[in-house]
């Protein structure tokens, strides 16, 4: 029984290493029709390599993530923050429910035109992309988690004297936490989708930006 446990962790790796084999042999005995270009795994390591050792790669992945942190912090802060007031305000909430619905269901993406009239082409137009693309589902998972704490609680807080500022502080918001976080986790995997796909429409430099011109050259590897 240990051993197997012991065995356990190199079993995960067995899968990708078969993946990875096949694709080399598919690749080097030429099994892809002509028309698809598909390189050896083995090419693909090179070039990551030479990407990497001459600062390719690194210059753009720190490019794309310091958008990335801008944005989705900003946008998380924002989101947080007026989540938070439509929660705890059931008036605040019956203003604002009816416009944020109207802006939630539009993708990120579907800012980008506008956006490129109003900001233009610079650094500023990929951060804006993240802000909105982290603003709304993090303000909906803040505002909804708020609302969900038991009102027992809040009653309890009131009836020993706790203040609304001290009750939101010690109460609201701790229990709010695992809505909060679950909106947080799930666009920070978002923000790296969306800065991605605005690099290759709009932006020169990036990881988005380098697809691009790998593209252009029809470098796959």
């Amino acid at each position: 029984m240990n051993r197997l446990k012991k065995l356990r962790p190199g079993w995960g790796i067995l899968p990708v290493a078969i993946f990875l084999a096949i694709w080399e042999i598919v690749a080097r005995l030429d099994l892809v029709p002509g028309q698809i270009f598909f390189p050896p795994f083995s090419v693909v390591v090179q070039e990551f390599y030479y990407l990497t050792a001459n600062g390719v790669l690194g210059d753009n992945f720190l490019s794309s993530l310091v958008r990335v942190l801008i944005g989705f912090s900003a946008g998380s802060i924002a989101g947080i923050t007026v989540g938070m007031i439509m929660g705890w305000r059931q008036s605040i909430n019956k203003a604002l429910h009816p416009i944020i619905s109207l802006f939630y269901p539009i993708p990120a993406l579907g800012w980008l035109p506008l956006l490129m009239l109003w900001i233009g082409i610079n650094e500023m137009l990929p951060i804006a992309i993240i802000f909105i693309c982290s603003f709304f589902p993090v303000l909906y998972n803040t505002a909804t988690g708020i609302r969900n704490v038991d009102k027992d609680y809040i009653q309890v807080a009131r009836t020993l004297g706790a203040s609304d500022v001290r009750i939101l502080a010690t109460v609201v918001i701790p229990l709010a936490l695992p809505n909060i976080f679950t909106g947080l986790r799930l666009e920070a995997g978002m923000a790296w989708r969306v800065i991605i796909a605005a690099e290759m429409v709009a932006i020169p430099t990036g990881i988005g930006a380098l697809m691009m011109r790998a593209e252009s050259l029809i470098r796959i590897d």
